[in-house]
């Protein structure tokens, strides 16, 4: 495989691939230490965490992979995605790698495949120490899904397709846009790094396929909130502030129902990518939630 993008063909041809019930699923770990599970969102890839990558592989063990539908991973057209699914691709992969326990950071959609795990733990395959959700659609009420995946999301499947496979560069980079931060707004390198992931394996086609997951997040709400509510697992939310899909608002929520948990507020510009617009902040939120842990377990 080559990609324009020297950095991103770099990353794609150090990772392996692992067969998951017929697909070709991307991963790639990088460092030694604890496993940490960075789990991207929607609709591009691991990629998402590289700015990220290099100081949390100081002293962990990242595991990275590419939900089905995304990035890397086989992109199949009439298929029926699902968060169950997604949970199960992480528990493959961990599964593959001899993962006996894993911390987890997770971002936008990849926060609902936590919450799946999180409400059937029977079925993981490995130790979940710690969750970080990141800027994520974490309560239904207050998620604001963007324009393009609400168009695509809500039209009956054969126009979904047909707007998914003739989404222009500029729509997409439009949407992209609104949701960054005003004051760090992805450069050239990285719109370039966009249109090539979402295009690859003609992903852009079934964008609206695996767009229709907000409806799963309404369906299973009331069951990931009651799992979030009765784990003993220790979480919390890093919020980049100005995101307006899961932003403030979502921290707000998140404080209301869960008030004993951790939340790191990024300055108040940061938008919907944090690890892209702020990677320092993301690591230092992060830490600060890891080394509280410790600290707690020691008293």
């Amino acid at each position: 495989m080559h990609f324009v993008n020297t950095e991103l063909h770099n990353f794609e041809s150090n990772g392996k691939y692992l067969n998951f019930e017929g697909h070709s699923i991307f991963y790639r770990t990088i460092g030694e230490g604890e496993c940490l599970f960075l789990l991207h969102g929607y609709p591009f890839n691991s990629f998402d965490w590289s700015l990220i990558i290099p100081k949390l592989s100081e002293n962990r063990k990242i595991v990275l992979l590419d939900f089905l539908g995304m990035g890397f991973s086989d992109k199949p057209q009439n298929h029926c995605y699902s968060f169950e699914e997604y949970a199960k691709i992480v528990n493959e992969i961990a599964k593959h790698l001899n993962v006996i326990e894993a911390e987890i950071l997770a971002h936008d959609l990849a926060v609902s495949v936590v919450q799946e795990m999180l409400s059937s733990p029977e079925k993981n395959s490995f130790k979940i120490s710690s969750i970080a959700f990141m800027n994520g659609g974490l309560f239904t009420d207050v998620y604001k899904p963007r324009l393009i995946q609400r168009l695509l999301s809500q039209t009956p499947n054969c126009i979904g397709k047909f707007l998914s496979k003739r989404m222009s560069r500029k729509s997409v980079e439009t949407s992209l846009l609104r949701v960054f931060g005003p004051n760090t707004q992805p450069d050239p390198k990285w719109l370039n790094v966009f249109w090539e992931i979402l295009n690859f394996k003609d992903g852009k086609s079934i964008a609206y396929l695996i767009g229709r997951l907000v409806f799963e997040k309404v369906r299973y709400q009331n069951r990931w909130i009651h799992a979030m509510t009765n784990t003993t697992i220790p979480f919390c939310y890093i919020c980049g502030p100005k995101d307006p899909n899961s932003g403030i608002h979502m921290a707000n929520r998140f404080a209301e129902v869960l008030p004993t948990k951790p939340i790191y507020f990024l300055s108040e510009m940061i938008g919907h990518w944090p690890q892209i617009e702020s990677p320092e902040e993301v690591v230092s939120a992060y830490y600060q939630f890891i080394n509280g842990l410790k600290q707690s377990n020691e008293t």
